[in-house]
């Protein structure tokens, strides 16, 4: 008798528990859709960007010209030092050509440091304005496609210099994507379209 009072007790158990997992279910949201997600590279966007090719080529030749003029100064240079040695200190020769050449020098070095700023100034403000063309092009693509997310997949190339690689490591956080839109095609040839980003 108590065995079957058990058994009973036992199966009473089961169907309550199967109740309360069926009111659990049914209280559950329903899952929505799938959450649609599409990557970019901003490496590859960079390096494939006919524009951002184009800014390279200048500032190549704006550092070649610049070379070029501080050769000039510093031959300038050269030239009155190599002047200076056969004057006889004291005379007022001597002073003249010494001011000459200090007045030189002093122009050389604030020209070096001018050309320096002013090329890490306009590097700086043409990666500010290639970012921004990257990014309205991704958002535009991202909405044409009806996309919910996308994430920048760039990945670390490696071997990494050593004071580079945790920071490399740290910032690198798509680690797979497959099932993801891939945008980069699409996004290199809009930002290469983008009429406001202009090489300077």
């Amino acid at each position: 008798m108590n065995g079957k009072i058990a058994a009973g007790g036992f199966l009473v158990c089961i169907v309550a528990s199967l109740a309360v997992l069926e009111r659990g279910r049914a209280a559950a949201p329903a899952a929505g859709p799938a959450l649609r997600v599409g990557v970019v590279s901003m490496r590859d966007v960079f390096k494939g960007s006919s524009k951002h090719k184009q800014y390279s080529t200048q500032a190549m030749s704006r550092q070649m010209q610049a070379r070029a003029q501080l050769d000039d100064l510093r031959k300038g240079v050269e030239g009155d030092e190599a002047e200076l040695k056969t004057l006889k200190q004291g005379t007022a020769d001597y002073k003249q050509q010494l001011q000459v050449l200090l007045e030189k020098r002093a122009k050389m070095q604030s020209q070096q440091e001018f050309l320096k700023q002013q090329s890490v100034l306009d590097d700086k403000k043409w990666l500010e304005d290639l970012y921004q063309a990257f990014a309205r092009a991704s958002q535009a693509i991202a909405k044409e496609k009806g996309l919910d997310l996308v994430l920048e997949r760039t990945e670390p190339e490696f071997p990494v210099p050593s004071d580079e690689l945790m920071s490399t490591l740290y910032t690198h956080k798509v680690l797979y994507s497959g099932g993801c839109v891939d945008l980069t095609a699409e996004v290199t040839t809009r930002l290469d379209a983008d009429e406001a980003l202009k090489l300077q």
